[in-house]
């Protein structure tokens, strides 16, 4: 195994990213949003995360970027009362990827 090409290298941000199935329960309708991330270049990895409750009330889905990780990013995903962690691994900057989030939220 030598080193990775710039072929190879593409080709791989090329396919689809991972969703990370390791909960029973998430927010309604941040699923099919986290599937239209996967398909936006650049996308690696998508886990969410764990729940919790927020004092404020936020009517509609929204995706806010947080804090950079290592190799990615997490996001909070809010919804009612609730928010969920999502951590995205991606090579994106992060304006790069509030475009992604912005077209996985309008589709």
């Amino acid at each position: 195994m030598g080193k990775p090409t710039a072929d190879s290298l593409r080709a791989a941000s090329q396919k689809a990213a991972r969703l990370v199935w390791n909960h029973s329960t998430h927010l309604s309708g941040l699923i099919p949003i986290l599937e239209r991330l996967c398909q936006q270049d650049g996308i690696q990895t998508v886990t969410p995360g764990v729940i919790g409750r927020a004092r404020g009330h936020c009517p509609k889905m929204q995706l806010r970027i947080s804090v950079p990780i290592r190799g990615g990013y997490k996001v909070i995903a809010r919804q009612g009362k609730t928010v969920q962690e999502v951590f995205i691994l991606t090579p994106l900057a992060q304006s790069e990827l509030e475009a992604a989030l912005a077209i996985a939220m309008k589709s």
